[in-house]
């Protein structure tokens, strides 16, 4: 027998996640706590039959009380069972872990579908959505929430969208944040992390929908991770500088449930990287076991060697181990930008910035005369290159 203890939102039947209405149809029948009766026949609508006498005080069963639970869990028949609870189950129903006790005892199976939580989304028991804060009031984080899941509800655009859609947007305005934060430009910061942010409430609320998790669970989890991560901060650990922090971190990490199914240290390092970037994060785990050159002459030793395997494949005029040879340059670089302590993807944004500006300084002062960059000739072109090095550095 399968106990399926489902959340039902605030009692909207629009606001009722894909994932918990998926476990209601699958249970068959169920049994609903205090839900509104237009959430009822929504739910009968959708073919589950909602058994209307398996709970004669609702209110005291959410509430935790034994006698009522006890009750419930008698009445069982051995077939399959749908408890919906308003909101939450996890946030809102204060008896869920005396009911769990209690099914175990019975040799009941159990499964826990989160929904959208009431608290959460500032709803209450068979009413819409409270309005929000005028435009010149200060949000909240639950507004924040409420927003999305308002925007998931009602904009066509937005209820389009799925996990893989939004990729995308989340490299964008990922990148979008290190361009403001390189520029100094604090406005622009600020802006651009409101835009990360949504990204991430995004993702959660999708999720919520489907009752896998929801944004307070995302929450949860990084605050338990950075706690369990940093007991030098939240507990009594000593260490010594970075160094030791990071010999701890790696040792914790490797301690956790993600780890324990990753066959190598490389495992981990996201494929979606810049290729700089994952490079040098792949040369930061090999240097920790110690795979590292002990010195910067050893860097510098194999940049020369790997260039001059490049020459020797471009004169052999071999393609492919010119394509092969000029990767193992870039990846040398990258090391040896790694041994400067130096980040080789923002040097190397840094670089194209740079670019950009002596670039467009001398398309200016070619359209000031009069002329494009296209009508110089070679020498022209490398006097404006040297005057926009000069003035546009």
């Amino acid at each position: 027998m399968m106990v399926r203890i489902v959340g039902l939102g605030p009692g909207d039947a629009d606001l009722i996640t894909l994932g918990s209405l998926e476990a209601l149809r699958a249970a068959g029948r169920a049994v609903t706590l205090l839900a509104p009766p237009e959430l009822v026949l929504f739910l009968e609508s959708e073919g589950v039959e909602i058994v209307r006498d398996g709970i004669t005080e609702p209110a005291l069963f959410v509430r935790g009380s034994r006698d009522a639970i006890d009750a419930f869990v008698r009445a069982l028949d051995g077939r399959d069972l749908a408890l919906g609870v308003l909101g939450n189950p996890l946030s809102d129903f204060p008896g869920l872990p005396l009911l769990l006790r209690e099914l175990e005892r019975a040799g009941a199976r159990t499964e826990l579908v989160p929904g959208m939580s009431r608290a959460t989304l500032a709803a209450a028991i068979a009413m819409p959505l409270i309005p929000l804060p005028p435009a010149s009031a200060h949000y909240t984080w639950p507004d924040l929430v409420e927003v999305m899941a308002r925007l998931r509800r009602t904009c066509p655009w937005d209820r389009e969208q799925t996990h893989a859609t939004l990729v995308p947007y989340l490299i964008e305005e990922t990148y979008e944040v290190a361009d403001a934060i390189e520029t100094h430009a604090d406005a622009e910061l600020c802006e651009e992390l409101g835009d990360l942010l949504l990204q991430i409430v995004f993702h959660a609320q999708l999720a919520t929908e489907r009752g896998k998790f929801s944004i307070a669970d995302v929450i949860d989890g990084l605050s338990n991770k950075m706690i369990r991560r940093h007991p030098h901060v939240f507990g009594d650990q000593a260490v010594s500088g970075v160094a030791e922090v990071w010999r701890n971190w790696e040792q914790l990490k490797a301690l956790e449930p993600s780890a324990q199914k990753r066959r190598s240290r490389l495992d981990g390092i996201p494929l979606g990287l810049g290729a700089l970037q994952r490079g040098q994060k792949m040369q930061d785990k090999a240097a920790r076991v110690g795979f590292d050159w002990p010195s910067h002459d050893g860097v510098r030793g194999k940049l020369a060697e790997e260039l001059a395997e490049l020459e020797t494949a471009r004169r052999e005029n071999d393609t492919r181990a010119v394509r092969e040879e000029l990767g193992d340059v870039l990846f040398t670089l990258v090391n040896y930008a790694r041994a400067l302590g130096i980040d080789a993807e923002g040097a190397m944004r840094d670089a194209n910035a740079k670019f950009d500006r002596r670039f467009r300084y001398m398309e200016r002062r070619a359209e000031t005369a009069g002329r494009s960059l296209g009508d110089l000739s070679l020498d022209e072109l490398e006097e404006l290159w040297q005057l926009a090095k000069a003035q546009a550095a």
